[in-house]
C-alpha cells in the first residue's frame, strides 16, 4: 500500500474521547460569537446609561447589608473601569450543558474608601453596585430576565445572571454572569492572613485572624490577572484545552467533589497551569495523557503536604514563613502565580480527601476496566444516591440556630454548620463509617438578595456515609474510654448523655459504653439510630427534620410482619442438621461428600448433593439421570427410616420436610458438567445439562455470598438501576470479576465471545437473540442467565423502566418534599417503583389474588381503570397458598400429598406455548397479580374483537388444562382489553422478570 493511501487505525479510546469532545464542547460558531458579542454589548450599553455620581445607599439591599453586619456603605456610583470576558469562554473551553460567559466588571476605586476591607464593607458595596446594574438591566428590552447567584456558593459574594431576550437554538439557556473584580483596590498588606478584619470575630475580646475573609477579597483583587495567566497557558496548545474539558466532564459527574468546598472549573484550570509551569505536562502529550497526569498528581503527589506554589519568575519566591502561615490557615493550598492569595481557601480537608479518593479510583478504573474505563470515567454519574451507602437529609428551613452567631464572620454560617454536623457524626459513628460527606448548597435559583440571607436555608443539607465493614456496622456495643481516664470519660458522658453507661466487660475492663439493642434483621438500622440520637441531642432538631434514606423500602422485603432475615437462624440451623444427617447416611453405594446451597438468597432451600468419586457411573446422559433418581429415592428412604423425616422423592429431586422448611435435594455429578447439544430445526441449539446448571447455580451462590462479605452494604438500589439503564449493552460486555481473577487472556476470550454473539444477533432478523452479555469466572460466554431473555425488544422496556425508577429515587433522596408528598408517606411514589402502569398493554389479565402461591409478596394490588372487560373466570377452591386447619386432618401421608412444593400456577400458565406466537406476556414472577399482553407483531392493527376471539386460548382452554393437571386450580380472574392501546406494539415501561427460582 502506498504511503499516501495508508490508513491509520485510531485507538478505540482515542476515538471515543474525540467523539466526547465533539459532543460536550461548546464551540464558537459565528452565530454563538454574535450572540455573545451582542449580549455583552447590550450589557455595556445599559450600564453606560447609569448617571455618574448616582447616590447609592443601603436601601437598595437593606436585608443583605444588615445580615452581613456592614456599616458605612454609602457611595456615589461610578461606571466600571473595565469590561473583560473571562472564564471558560475566553479560553474556548465551555462545557455543555452549562452554556454561559463570565463578564468581569472592574469596580472603580472612587466608590471605595481605603479601609473598606474592614467589617464586610467591601462585600456590601460590591452587592449594592450590582443592585444598581441589575435595576438598569431589568428595564432594558434586550434582556429576558436578571437573577442573583453566588460565586462558588459564597453568599456574601453575589453575581448577576443575565439572560438575553434573543434565544439561540445552538445555545439553549445561555446566560452571562456579571462578576465584579477589585484590582488594586486595597493595600495587600492589610489583608495578611494573620490580620483580623472583622472586628466581631473575637474570642474573649481578643481579635482572631480572618484568613478566609481576607482571601475572599484578595480573590477579587487578582481575579483578572489569574484569568489572564490561565488564558495564556491553556492557549499554548490545543491538547491543554481538550484536557481541561475532559477534567471538567470527569469532575461534574462526581457531585461529592464538584462542589463549593472542593473542586470547580476555575481551580482545575489553575492546577493544569501549575503542572505546565513545572514541566510535568508537555506539548507531545494527548489530552487523555494530560488527564492521567493531573489525576495522578492529585492522588499521589507529596507536594500537597507543603502547598502548591508557582515557580517565581525573576523575583523572590514565597518564604518559608509565608508557606507556614498558609498551611496553618488552610488545609489545602494552591497559591496563585502572584503568591498573594490561596485560590483553594474554600477547600476543606474532607473535600480534598474525597478528591484524592476519586482521582485514585478513576486511575484504577482506567487501568482495569474495558476500553480504558471510558464509560466509568466520563459517562457514569456518581452523585450522593449512587456513591454513599447511607444518605441523610436535614431540613433546616427556619432553624435560627444556624446563624445564631451571625451569618458571616471569617467564614459563613452555613460552612460552619457543615463542619459541625460532620464533627458530630464523625464522633458518633467512630469506625463504623469509612467516610462522611456533608454539603449544603445555598444558592437557590430564585433569590432576592435584597431581602437578606435568611432565605438561604431553603435547600436541605445532605450527608453521605460510606460504611467500613459489616462487623463494625452491626456492632451493638461501642466501648468508650476506661473509667480511670477521668477527663476522657467526662467528655464521653457529655457527648452521649443518657445513652452512656459504665460497664464491666468479659476481660475485666471497666469502661464507658453505649448499647444499641437491635434484632438481627434490623441491624442495618443501628446506624440510623445513632445518627438520629446524635443530631437530635446536639442540634436541637425534631425527628421530622432528619430524613434518613435507609429503610423506606424495607416493607417490600417483609414476610408477614418480619424480614426474611429473621428466619435465617432457624433455617441455617435446619440446614446444618440436614447436612450432618446426609453425611451420616451409609446405606447407599456412594457416600455423600458435600452439600451445597444453590441459591444466594437462600429462601428457596435448593441444595446440591455431591457424591464421592467412582468410575462405575454410566456414560449415557439418560442413564446418569436415572442413576441419580435411584440415589435420591434411597436417600429419602434413609432419612425417613433413620430419623423419621418426611420425604417426597421424584425422578428429578427429593423434597425433605423439617423444622417447617422444605429442602429440595438434587445430585450434581461431574460427568454431566459438559455442554449437551440438541438439534432445533436446522440450527444447533446449545443447552446446559442438569449438572451444568446445578454447578452454575452453586458457583453463583458462592460468588454472591463472597461479594456480601467484601461489600456488606451495597448501598441504594439506585446503583443497580442506573447500571441497567445506562450501560452500553449493545456494544459492551459486562465483565463481572469480583475477585480480580481475570488476566489478559480471559478478557480476550470474553471479547471474542461477545463479538461472536453480536454477529449472530445481526444475522438474526427476528431480533430474538439475548441482548445482555454477562461474563463471569464460571461463564465467560454469557450462557448461564441470558440465553432465553431478555431480547433486544424486552431490554428496551427494562432499560426505560429502570431509568424512570432511578430518576424518581434520586429526586426523592436529594430533594426536600412537602409534608403531603414525602416519599415515605406517599403511596403513589412506591407504586411507581414497584408496579408497571397497566395502561401500557394491549390487554391485561388480572389474577385471583387469593389463589396466588405467594400472596404476601403482592405489594400493590393491580387496578384497571380503562379498557373493556371481556372475560371472567371464577376462582376454584381446590387450590390455596396455605393449608387451612381442615386440610390438616387425616394421616401424615394424606397431608403430605396435599403439599405442593414449588408449585406456581402462574408459571405453568405463561409457560404454555400455544399462544406464544400471537401474544407477548409480561408478568412479575415474584408476586404479581397481573399479566400484561402485547401483540408480537409491532404495528399490526388489532381490535377488541381479535382479543375476544383468542380468549378461549387465554382464559378457557389453558385454564381447563391447568385445572386438570393441578387439582382444579383456576388462577385467571379477569381479561381487560385496552382498546385505545391495541396494536401499538412495544411500550417503554413494561417489566420482564428474571427466570423463576425454586421457592419454599
Amino acid at each position: 500500500m502506498d504511503a499516501d493511501t495508508t490508513v491509520t487505525l485510531t485507538d478505540p479510546m482515542d476515538f471515543k474521547v474525540e467523539e466526547l469532545l465533539k459532543e460536550v464542547h461548546f464551540a464558537r460558531t459565528p452565530a454563538i460569537t454574535k450572540l455573545v458579542d451582542d449580549t455583552v454589548s447590550a450589557i455595556r450599553k445599559s450600564i453606560s446609561k447609569i448617571p455618574d455620581a448616582f447616590p447609592v445607599t443601603a436601601d437598595l439591599a437593606p436585608g443583605f447589608v444588615r445580615d452581613i453586619g456592614a456599616d458605612k456603605v454609602e457611595f456615589k456610583f461610578n461606571k466600571p473601569k473595565t469590561f473583560k470576558i473571562g472564564g471558560s469562554y475566553s479560553i474556548n473551553c465551555v462545557v455543555k450543558p452549562a452554556v454561559n460567559v463570565d463578564l468581569f466588571v472592574g469596580l472603580p476605586k472612587e466608590c471605595f474608601h481605603e479601609k473598606d476591607y474592614l467589617n464586610h464593607r467591601y462585600h456590601a458595596k460590591r452587592c449594592l453596585y450590582l443592585c444598581v446594574i441589575k435595576k438598569h438591566l431589568k428595564s432594558s428590552p434586550s434582556f429576558d430576565k436578571v437573577e442573583w447567584s453566588a460565586m462558588q456558593n459564597e453568599a456574601r459574594k453575589p453575581v448577576l445572571v443575565v439572560y438575553p431576550a434573543v434565544k439561540s437554538v445552538e445555545a439553549p439557556g445561555f446566560f452571562v454572569r456579571i462578576i465584579p473584580t477589585a484590582a488594586s483596590l486595597f493595600n495587600i498588606a492589610k489583608l495578611n492572613l494573620k490580620r483580623n478584619n472583622v472586628r466581631a470575630f473575637n474570642q474573649d475580646g481578643i481579635p482572631r485572624a480572618t484568613p478566609k475573609y481576607n482571601s475572599s477579597i484578595l480573590e477579587d483583587m487578582f481575579l483578572e490577572d489569574n484569568a489572564e495567566y490561565v488564558e495564556k497557558t491553556i492557549s499554548r496548545w490545543k491538547e491543554l484545552g481538550e484536557a481541561l474539558i475532559l477534567l471538567k466532564v470527569w469532575a461534574r459527574q462526581r457531585s461529592s467533589i464538584y462542589v463549593h468546598d472542593c473542586l470547580n472549573g476555575y481551580l482545575i484550570s489553575i492546577l493544569l497551569s501549575y503542572l505546565v509551569s513545572l514541566d510535568k505536562i508537555n506539548n507531545s502529550m494527548k489530552a487523555l495523557q494530560i488527564l492521567r497526569v493531573v489525576l495522578d498528581f492529585i492522588a499521589t503527589s507529596k507536594l500537597w503536604n507543603r502547598g502548591l506554589y508557582f515557580p517565581p519568575k525573576g523575583q523572590i519566591g514565597v518564604s518559608k514563613e509565608e508557606k507556614l502561615q498558609y498551611k496553618e490557615a488552610f488545609p489545602v493550598v494552591i497559591c496563585d502565580p502572584s503568591a498573594q492569595v490561596n485560590l483553594a481557601f474554600r477547600m476543606t480537608s474532607v473535600g480534598f480527601c474525597e478528591l484524592q479518593d476519586e482521582a485514585a479510583s478513576t486511575l484504577q478504573c482506567m487501568d482495569k476496566c474495558g476500553d480504558g474505563g471510558f464509560e466509568e470515567t466520563f459517562l457514569t454519574k456518581i452523585d450522593f444516591p449512587a456513591k454513599y451507602d447511607y444518605c441523610v437529609r436535614l431540613n433546616l428551613r427556619g432553624h435560627t440556630e444556624v446563624h445564631a452567631l451571625g451569618f458571616c464572620l471569617d467564614d459563613e454560617c452555613w460552612r460552619l454548620y457543615e463542619q459541625k454536623v460532620h464533627s458530630l457524626l464523625n464522633q458518633g459513628l467512630v469506625d463504623r463509617a469509612k467516610s462522611i460527606r456533608v454539603t449544603w448548597r445555598n444558592s437557590p435559583s430564585e433569590w432576592n438578595i435584597e431581602n437578606g440571607l435568611a432565605v438561604l436555608d431553603r435547600e436541605p443539607l445532605l450527608v453521605g456515609i460510606s460504611v467500613s465493614s459489616l462487623e463494625k456496622l452491626f456492632r451493638i456495643v461501642d466501648i468508650g474510654p476506661n473509667a480511670e481516664k477521668k477527663e476522657e470519660a467526662l467528655r464521653f458522658r457529655k457527648f452521649w448523655g443518657e445513652k452512656a453507661e459504665l460497664r464491666r466487660f468479659k476481660d475485666g475492663t471497666i469502661a464507658e459504653s453505649t448499647v444499641w439493642e437491635s434484632e438481627q434483621w434490623t441491624r442495618h438500622l443501628i446506624l440510623k439510630g445513632i445518627i438520629e440520637y446524635v443530631l437530635l441531642r446536639h442540634l436541637s432538631l425534631s425527628k421530622e427534620n432528619v430524613v434518613q434514606i435507609v429503610d423506606q423500602l424495607d416493607f417490600s422485603l417483609l414476610h408477614g410482619a418480619k424480614d426474611l432475615v429473621s428466619f435465617s437462624a432457624s433455617l441455617l440451623e435446619a440446614f446444618e442438621v440436614l447436612s450432618k444427617r446426609l453425611h451420616l447416611i451409609e446405606d447407599i453405594p456412594l457416600k455423600i461428600s458435600s452439600v451445597q446451597p444453590l441459591d444466594s438468597d437462600f429462601p428457596s432451600f435448593c441444595c446440591a448433593i455431591i457424591l464421592e468419586g467412582s468410575g462405575n457411573w454410566p456414560m449415557d446422559h439418560v442413564a446418569i439421570e436415572k442413576t441419580k433418581s435411584a440415589f435420591l429415592i434411597k436417600i429419602g428412604e434413609s432419612l425417613q427410616n433413620r430419623w423419621g423425616m418426611t420425604c417426597s422423592a421424584t425422578e428429578d429431586d427429593a423434597d425433605i420436610f423439617m423444622s417447617g422448611y422444605a429442602f429440595r435435594l438434587k445430585i450434581l455429578h461431574e460427568r454431566g458438567l459438559s455442554l449437551v447439544k440438541s438439534e432445533n430445526g436446522n440450527k444447533a441449539k446449545r443447552v446446559y445439562s442438569t449438572d451444568k446448571m446445578l454447578f452454575i447455580r452453586g458457583q453463583h451462590a458462592s460468588m454472591i455470598n463472597g461479594l456480601q462479605g467484601r461489600y456488606p452494604v451495597f448501598g441504594p438500589v439506585v446503583r443497580f438501576l442506573r447500571l441497567l439503564a445506562e450501560y452500553d449493552w449493545t456494544f459492551s460486555a459486562l465483565v463481572i470479576d469480583i475477585n480480580n481473577d481475570f488476566g489478559p487472556e480471559d478478557f480476550k476470550l470474553i471479547n471474542d465471545n461477545f463479538v461472536s454473539s453480536r454477529k449472530a444477533s445481526e444475522e438474526n432478523v427476528q431480533n430474538v437473540n439475548p441482548a445482555l452479555f454477562l461474563a463471569t469466572a464460571y461463564d465467560k460466554a454469557s450462557e448461564a442467565w441470558t440465553t432465553c431473555s431478555p431480547n433486544f425488544t424486552e431490554l428496551k422496556r427494562l432499560v426505560a423502566y429502570a431509568r424512570s425508577s432511578a430518576n424518581l429515587l434520586t429526586k426523592l433522596i436529594l430533594e426536600d418534599q412537602t409534608d403531603s408528598c414525602r416519599w415515605e408517606q406517599c403511596y403513589f411514589h412506591l407504586q411507581c417503583l414497584f408496579r408497571t402502569p397497566l395502561n401500557n398493554y394491549d390487554a391485561v389479565v388480572l389474577l385471583h389474588r387469593q389463589r396466588l402461591p405467594y400472596p404476601r409478596r403482592l405489594l400493590f394490588p393491580s387496578e384497571v381503570n380503562r379498557g373493556r372487560h371481556v372475560a371472567r373466570v371464577n376462582a376454584s377452591k381446590a387450590f390455596g397458598p396455605f393449608l387451612v386447619p381442615e386440610e390438616m386432618k387425616g394421616s401424615s401421608e394424606e397431608v403430605k400429598n396435599k403439599m405442593m412444593v414449588d408449585f406456581d400456577p402462574l408459571r405453568c400458565f405463561v409457560g404454555d406455548k400455544e399462544y406464544s406466537n400471537k401474544l407477548k406476556l409480561w408478568y412479575d414472577s415474584l408476586g404479581g397479580d397481573a399479566i400484561g399482553l402485547t401483540w408480537e407483531r409491532v404495528g399490526s392493527k388489532i381490535g377488541v374483537e381479535s382479543f375476544v376471539s383468542v380468549q378461549n386460548a387465554l382464559v378457557g382452554v389453558r385454564i381447563r388444562r391447568l385445572a386438570t393437571a393441578n387439582g382444579g386450580s383456576k388462577l385467571v380472574g379477569h381479561l381487560f382489553v385496552n382498546s385505545t392501546a391495541a396494536g401499538q406494539g412495544a411500550f417503554v415501561n413494561a417489566f420482564h422478570p428474571i427466570p423463576t427460582v425454586f421457592k419454599n
